[in-house]
């Protein structure tokens, strides 16, 4: 399925749907975070797939990284401002889920509301 590259929801869907890639930006909010801080954080992705979603990521200038001259060599990776401009979406994101979703992981959000009836006046 081509993606309509007039449509800035379809573009900005085509960089932000990539598996682990909200999660990554989630986590790189904060600061800069060197490849095994970030692999810890992210519980099942494997190096392989980290390594192409960072570099994905660095390629559409959403990610910066960092490399220094040091024994062993040391690699940071921090958000660019493009990457910083996606936080609205992690934070909405976020929202949602504390707000609809948190009965489903066992909170007591209007989850239950979700799925009463839309009273039609």
């Amino acid at each position: 399925m081509a993606v309509d590259e007039s449509c800035p929801v379809c573009r900005t869907a085509e960089i932000v749907c990539g598996k682990w890639t909200l999660l990554l930006i989630r986590d790189l909010a904060d600061g800069q975070s060197r490849f095994c801080e970030l692999e810890r954080s992210l519980n099942g992705i494997s190096p392989r797939t980290l390594s192409l979603r960072l570099r994905a990521l660095e390629e559409e200038g959403i990610v910066a990284r960092q490399t220094y001259a040091e024994v062993p060599p040391r690699v940071e990776y921090a958000l660019t401002a493009k990457g910083e401009a996606l936080l609205p979406i992690v934070d909405s994101m976020r929202s949602y889920g504390e707000r609809w979703l948190a009965l489903e992981c066992g909170g007591d959000g209007e989850a239950d509301l979700a799925s009463a009836p839309v009273a039609v006046a």
